[in-house]
């Protein structure tokens, strides 16, 4: 297999390189491919959905000791960026969702799905696009 090429698909079709898009489609050969075409003419005919964006950032609650924080607040220094008293690392997450999701919605799918609340502090916020 070439460098830099991702694993092989079944039908000989060749699967993108993780963090080479935005979406990742499996398909299982040429008439696959066939139906997401036509899918993809007849999803431009219908009128597109209003989105909204969503950030979601996760962070280690206060108390919680954040090993990967320290690391990269020890190795600064080190690399010559001085002045830096505290690092804490977390996650960041962009959604593109319906203007028909809620805030409560969207508060579930951060405790529930995106944090762990017992060590994790949240925070939503809309983004105008």
């Amino acid at each position: 297999m070439p460098t830099g090429s991702g694993p092989r698909g079944v039908g000989g079709l060749s699967a993108p390189k993780v963090g080479s898009g935005r979406h990742w489609v499996t398909l299982t050969g040429p008439s696959d491919l066939r139906k997401r075409s036509s899918n993809a003419a007849l999803s431009k005919r219908k009128e597109q959905p209003v989105v909204a964006r969503v950030v979601v950032d996760v962070m280690p609650k206060p108390e919680i000791l954040d090993p990967q924080g320290q690391a990269v607040a020890g190795a600064l220094p080190r690399l010559g960026f001085d002045g830096v008293a505290e690092v804490r690392q977390g996650k960041h997450f962009e959604l593109e969702v319906d203007d028909s999701v809620d805030d409560d919605t969207l508060a579930k799918i951060a405790e529930g799905f995106l944090a762990n609340p017992v060590i994790e502090d949240w925070t939503i916020r809309r983004v105008e696009q």
